[in-house]
């Protein structure tokens, strides 16, 4: 059982989608800093210091604080400022992997359009153009 198990998590499509995993959420890492670290803060400088994480509508009476930590210790609230952040960072996601793809496929394309070199004669139609060549001069 243990030589089928390693058989099957050593077959190429595993490991392909362990490393496709592994990169997604690295990737996922770059997407969310560059979202919270460099465009968040750049929309808070253009709209005034507007700061989508911590807009919440409070759903119950108890709760009275100012900042979505402390208003969820407190209560229920609807945290529509992480949806905000969250959606964004998924057309950002999106949209990279549309430009990617999109490029694999245009190389995709310029390898397919490109002729291939033509093959080397063989021996045997090198021999051949000799011959005819040969009775094409007597």
């Amino acid at each position: 059982m243990l030589k089928e198990f390693r058989e099957f998590a050593m077959k190429g499509n595993v490991v392909d989608l362990a490393v496709g995993v592994v990169i997604g959420v690295a990737f996922g890492a770059i997407v969310n800093s560059l979202v919270g670290d460099i465009i968040m803060p750049l929309i808070g400088a253009v709209t005034g210091g507007l700061d989508f994480s911590n807009y919440f509508v409070p759903l119950a009476k108890s709760v009275t604080a100012t900042n979505l930590a402390d208003a969820k210790k407190q209560g229920a609230v609807l945290a529509y400022g992480s949806f905000i952040t969250l959606t964004l960072n998924f057309i950002i996601i999106a949209f990279v992997l549309f430009i990617v793809v999109r490029l694999m496929n245009q190389l995709k394309r310029k390898e397919a359009a490109a002729p291939a070199a033509p093959a080397k004669p063989t021996r045997e139609e090198e021999l051949l153009t000799e011959i005819r060549d040969l009775l094409k001069k007597s």
